[in-house]
């Protein structure tokens, strides 16, 4: 019976993070803390790598299936796709590296990634907004300056993406509209490329490092895959703005949360014996 309630409280995690990556972005502020507390008995520390890359596993595949989806105006924008494909994978692998490898001071920053993800989302449509006005065709091939630019920008947004992740969308479509990318339809269709290659090899580092639960992974894999189709298929028919609303409360909620137990939470005393062992 407890398996079953961790099950099925972890896949309605995945669920809901599908629905909420199709409709919004931000998902991961759902899985990753359902995560933690369901793995930090067996984990301790460890915790919140484990739950990283499990969040990741889990969540990757709805990028892909988004990516085919957009296959029309991703041809329109090849030579943005050309020239951001190297950068993401090399920063999203970087960025799985780290949190590998130095799962300690990921635990650290936690808080500071929620808070950041918190607030990415929260602005989401101020950025969008702002883009949507210069919503014209592209014709103009980005300057040498304009590019190199860009590239510095994608390489430290797959950094921050195979570290973490949530958010990489709303710094993608910050950075592409600065550099003089127009069409929003086509910008989205770039960023959801480019997070799933982010995504995908941060996978493959997370898998060969053996930073995931595979029974949780495989299904709340399922569960994510549902939410997205169902996010895709209904989301006309539900209010945004409330599931904005669910999400930016949990992610601050999440934050305080999480520093509290950081920086203010009691540390547990161990008494120890005084006349030692016996």
């Amino acid at each position: 019976m407890e398996h079953f309630l961790l099950y099925s409280s972890l896949c309605l995690a995945a669920l809901l993070a599908g629905i909420v990556n199709a409709l919004a972005g931000g998902g991961t502020l759902l899985t990753f803390p359902a995560l933690k507390s369901a793995l930090f008995k067996d984990f301790g520390d460890l915790a919140d790598s484990m739950a990283n890359g499990t969040s990741t596993i889990a969540l990757g595949p709805a990028s892909f299936s988004s990516a085919w989806a957009y296959r029309r105006e991703i041809a329109k924008v090849r030579h943005w796709l050309n020239l951001l494909i190297v950068p993401s994978l090399l920063g999203g692998g970087s960025g799985a590296w780290l949190a590998a490898e130095y799962p300690k001071q990921f635990r650290v920053l936690v808080p500071w990634l929620i808070l950041l993800a918190a607030l990415l989302f929260t602005l989401q449509p101020l950025i969008t907004k702002r883009l949507a006005r210069a919503n014209q065709p592209e014709d103009a091939r980005p300057s040498r300056l304009a590019q190199i630019a860009v590239v510095l920008a994608q390489l430290l947004i797959g950094i921050y993406g195979g570290y973490f992740g949530a958010g990489i969308g709303i710094l993608m479509l910050s950075t592409l509209g600065l550099m003089g990318m127009k069409n929003i339809h086509e910008m989205n269709a770039l960023k959801t490329v480019l997070a799933g290659s982010i995504n995908g090899v941060a996978i493959v580092i997370f898998l060969f490092k053996g930073l995931y639960e595979p029974r949780l992974a495989l299904a709340m894999m399922a569960a994510s895959i549902l939410g997205g189709y169902l996010g895709a298929r209904y989301g006309r028919q539900v209010n945004q703005q409330y599931i904005r609303y669910f999400v930016i409360a949990v992610g601050f909620t999440l934050a305080a949360w999480y520093f509290y137990q950081q920086f203010f939470a009691p540390v547990p005393v161990i008494e120890h014996s005084a006349g030692g062992t016996a």
